[in-house]
């Protein structure tokens, strides 16, 4: 196998990865002939065409799909022991992220991060654009955007993974609310009008929840965002059921109230998407590691009032 050798193993995972020959080669920084000329000699090695053109991109054969696990398990194991000679000092350096974000990122996320940077890493600037579940994973190897952060569970092989917390719910009603105390029953609940986030968020377990307890048929309004929930409950008398963090930030800044909730709510688990570490470039190895100590614990303190 005197022919085969890193730089096709390379090109093999990030074919896979980014589905993408234009993206491949910019990620290599070589010219598009250079990565056709590597995916031919990777088809004569293996027998087997690898990746066949679609109106998406590149899908992998059956053989691709075979060949991913070891050749990127092979790779990431060379990257790490050669990681030490890459280098990217945060405190000199200046460079740009382009991050995709919930509105519950922006909202509870974000600012902890700006918060973060000018002691840690005066010269990094972010870009922050709507999060978009089902074409992100693309986004990231296409290279147009550095990570991503969602409660959503992507199981993809094109993106890594970093969990950073779990995250629970609190019920949220207006302060004045005529029925709804600080202890509140599963009764009460069914006996009350709803409003739940629908959407590719990640944040399905409320719902599943409702449904669970015979109190979905009480939901009267679905929206798409988080951030629109202490609108709807602060002036009528709907119920939601909103993320912890967050919580917190709508009780400081509507008149809304929390409570614990009755039900049995499955925690949504918030993690970091971004690229394998073999595609990663030095800043964007920095930039996981930053987002991960700066995000990994959430800071909710939220505790019921005592009764008098």
């Amino acid at each position: 196998m005197r022919d085969f050798d890193l730089n096709l193993v390379r090109t093999f995972v990030l074919l896979y990865e980014t589905r993408s020959v234009t993206a491949t080669a910019e990620s290599l920084h070589v010219t598009q002939p250079t990565i056709s000329y590597s995916l031919q000699k990777l088809r004569r090695r293996f027998s087997d065409e690898l990746f066949r053109r679609t109106g998406t991109g590149l899908e992998p054969t059956t053989t691709a799909r075979a060949l991913y696990e070891p050749l990127h398990g092979a790779l990431s194991a060379i990257e790490t022991t050669v990681s030490g000679a890459w280098s990217f000092d945060p405190a000199s350096a200046r460079a740009a992220f382009t991050l995709c974000l919930s509105d519950l990122g922006e909202i509870s996320l974000l600012p902890r991060l700006m918060a973060a940077l000018p002691s840690r890493a005066p010269g990094v600037t972010l870009t922050v654009r709507p999060l978009d579940v089902a074409n992100a994973a693309g986004q990231l190897g296409r290279g147009e955007i550095d990570a991503f952060i969602a409660s959503s569970l992507i199981d993809s092989q094109r993106v890594a993974r970093i969990p950073l917390f779990s995250e629970g719910y609190l019920g949220m009603v207006s302060r004045d609310h005529p029925r709804l105390g600080t202890e509140v029953s599963v009764g009460a609940l069914a006996a009350e009008r709803h409003v739940t986030v629908f959407g590719p968020t990640g944040h399905d377990g409320p719902r599943r929840a409702l449904e669970a307890y015979g109190l979905l048929d009480r939901v009267v309004l679905e929206v798409t965002r988080f951030a629109a929930l202490p609108y709807l409950v602060q002036d009528g008398e709907l119920v939601a059921m909103v993320p912890r963090l967050v919580a917190e930030m709508f009780a400081a800044d509507h008149r809304v109230r929390l409570f614990e909730l009755p039900l049995d709510v499955e925690p949504a688990q918030v993690s970091v998407y971004t690229r394998h570490p073999h595609s990663r470039s030095p800043a964007q190895h920095w930039l996981v590691g930053f987002m991960r100590e700066v995000l990994g614990q959430p800071t909710s303190q939220w505790a019921p009032p005592r009764a008098n």
